[in-house]
């Protein structure tokens, strides 16, 4: 099993002329409200079977304590790394192999653009995680979504590519070091491919699209817009073989990809 405290979501250098042969990569989204130890080695073992990249966990309402006792049964059954995906400082787990640092960019809410952040440092500190700080863009996705409620911020709209390029580019100046587009659990309609290609012309740094991904053709447009890790969750709750229909996507994108 690899040292997970030197696991790096991409090894790359975030430069423009790298973009285009950064490796497609997947992440299956693990609710811990929507989890049971069943459905657990169910989806461990067809993401094994699958080549899945990561595991992020979390959720933007976290109800149920056993967070923690999921990770440590991930880490113990699975060599994928597990990337928390925090809606506050209080998920943090040092059993974790890193965490997205989220910084809303796309709101307002000075406690979810830095004020969370200063509460955790000392725990993070601690904690020994790998730390991937991270631009976090809400997408209108058709309807009001748990994230945008708890964070009391509005998304960017759907059909504003410019802006959601305009904030991207921002987050990379700011030192930002991935973005993360998300239409939200549940969302009604994915991130357009349109506003996808418009943040990838604007920043070097990799890009993570969530929410409203239930298609292949979803995954598909997705990645060919510019996005470089999907995130798929919401879905494989109500069908997991999902997850080999959409790694079979992956795979035909980095098979043209030039060899090392």
């Amino acid at each position: 099993m690899p040292n997970h405290r030197s696991h790096q979501l991409y090894l790359t250098p975030n430069t423009p002329d790298v973009t285009a042969n950064r490796p497609k990569r997947l992440a299956v989204l693990l609710d811990p409200d929507h989890l049971t130890v069943a459905r657990c080695q169910e989806i461990l073992a067809l993401s094994h079977r699958h080549e899945v990249d990561f595991f992020f966990m979390g959720g933007s309402l976290i109800s149920n304590p056993d967070q923690a006792s999921f990770v440590g049964y991930i880490k113990q059954h699975s060599n994928i790394p597990v990337i928390l995906f925090p809606s506050s400082g209080l998920y943090i787990d040092a059993q974790a192999d890193g965490m997205l640092l989220l910084s809303l960019i796309s709101g307002r809410n000075p406690d979810f653009l830095i004020g969370q952040h200063v509460a955790a440092a000392p725990l993070l500190k601690k904690s020994g995680l790998a730390l991937y700080p991270t631009g976090y863009m809400l997408i209108d996705s058709g309807r009001q979504t748990t994230a945008s409620y708890m964070s009391g911020t509005t998304p960017i709209p759907h059909d504003k590519p410019s802006i959601a390029a305009c904030t991207a580019l921002a987050g990379q100046m700011l030192g930002l070091q991935y973005m993360y587009l998300d239409g939200g659990s549940g969302a009604m309609y994915p991130v357009s491919a349109s506003m996808i290609q418009a943040v990838r012309e604007a920043v070097s740094v990799p890009i993570i699209v969530g929410g409203g991904v239930n298609t292949v053709e979803k995954a598909e447009a997705a990645w060919k817009a510019g996005a470089d890790i999907l995130v798929v969750g919401n879905h494989i709750e109500k069908s997991p073989q999902f997850i080999s229909e959409v790694s079979e996507v992956k795979q035909r994108f980095n098979m043209v990809l030039p060899q090392a």
